[in-house]
């Protein structure tokens, strides 16, 4: 007897996915590993790409004289995105307690910084808190978004990974340094050095298909960091939001440093929902920075026998 299938996309997904294994068994191992490395952070970061598509679109497309202000368009647009990924179970509800909570905290968060100038939405809207329109809350909750995907989707594992109090009052140390630089002392700096002496020991261990691959948790934060500090960008060039003082510029290179905090806040905020896994390995679990450079020159071929 067939098992019924309850997945409403399996239908859909499985011969896609039987398509692109198959299509990938034609490249050579070290290819085919990389493309479908791509293709499962396109999946992880599903929500954040289509809110990224949708700002691109309107930018271009909405007139401007709608009768349905962009912002508020945005996010009736993040609305039906979030309730079709849980109708559809790309993402569980687990998972939605972590885009609400972010998206709380993302939201206070703006509202302070637009109240003293750092930023501003320079559009009308219906649906706001001072001067935020609501949607940018479901922007950082596609952060969150993307790290628990990502979690689910790579089978993650954090070697040596910091103890959750320790992690807890460095999440908390940011989120408050953001409000009160502009009024004290700027701590960035002193939270920089924690941070990296908090997780200089953290590898990230991931599997893409066969092979199980690591890198330092410091190192794979960076390069998100860089991708998301591509996507603030992105906003101001569709004048989603914009710097005051002139108009559009690159943002600074030093907001890099912003995004890397905050995502540790978000990275925080996922752990307490979906706590960091240690490797199967026990030789993975105390493995350091000597050990990952031994699995570079070997190609990430794993495990690697002592």
């Amino acid at each position: 007897m067939t098992t019924p299938v309850t997945h409403p996309l399996a239908p859909f997904l499985q011969p896609a996915r039987r398509w692109i294994r198959s299509t990938l068994l034609r490249l050579p191992e070290s290819l085919r590993e990389f493309v479908l490395f791509g293709l499962k952070m396109a999946w992880s970061c599903l929500f954040g790409a289509a809110m990224l598509f949708l700002m691109i679109a309107t930018h271009l497309v909405w007139p401007q004289h709608a009768p349905l202000h962009r912002y508020d368009f945005l996010l009736l647009c993040a609305l039906v995105i979030q309730a079709l990924m849980l109708w559809t179970r790309l993402e569980s509800f687990d998972e939605m307690k972590v885009i609400l909570l972010y998206h709380v905290t993302g939201t206070v968060m703006e509202v302070f910084k637009t109240h003293v100038g750092s930023w501003i939405y320079p559009e009308p809207s219906i649906f706001h808190i001072g001067g935020v329109p609501l949607f940018t809350g479901f922007m950082y909750g596609s952060v969150g978004s993307f790290i628990a995907r990502a979690i689910r989707v790579f089978d993650m594992r954090f070697s040596v990974y910091p103890k959750a109090w320790a992690t807890w009052l460095l999440a908390a140390a940011i989120y408050i340094n953001f409000f009160t630089h502009h009024y004290v002392w700027d701590l960035r700096t002193l939270i920089f050095i924690a941070a990296a002496a908090l997780y200089f020991r953290t590898f990230v261990w991931f599997r893409v298909d066969r092979r199980v691959h690591t890198m330092p948790f410091l190192l794979a934060g960076t390069l998100t960091s860089f991708f998301l500090w591509l996507a603030e960008n992105i906003g101001t060039l569709t004048h989603t939001w914009a710097y005051p003082g002139r108009g559009w510029h690159l943002v600074s290179v030093q907001k890099m440093g912003a995004w890397g905090l905050l995502l540790i806040i978000s990275f925080v905020t996922v752990s307490l929902v979906f706590p960091p896994r240690p490797p199967e390995s026990e030789k993975a679990r105390t493995s350091g920075y000597r050990y990952w450079f031994k699995l570079l020159l070997r190609g990430n071929k794993w495990p690697l026998k002592p």
